[in-house]
């Protein structure tokens, strides 16, 4: 059985509010929501990002945006 909300590798630091996957199946962190580029996510210039690790690659990726609450 497929896990339908595949989630990043590593538990991402407090400062990240979302997290993504790319089509490749790299996962990133971001402080800010990100951009969607052809086949991945993109800080939007004015917050951090950090790489998670890597899954499986992602068709769904596009769905894979997820804001992670209240970490302020």
């Amino acid at each position: 059985m497929t896990d339908p909300q595949p989630k990043p590798p590593l538990e991402p630091p407090v400062w990240v509010n979302w997290v993504a996957q790319d089509a490749d199946g790299a996962w990133w962190g971001y402080s800010v929501e990100p951009l969607q580029a052809h086949a991945h996510w993109y800080e939007n210039e004015v917050g951090r990002y950090i790489a998670l690790g890597r899954g499986r690659p992602n068709p769904n990726w596009r769905d894979s945006l997820c804001r992670c609450g209240n970490r302020r």
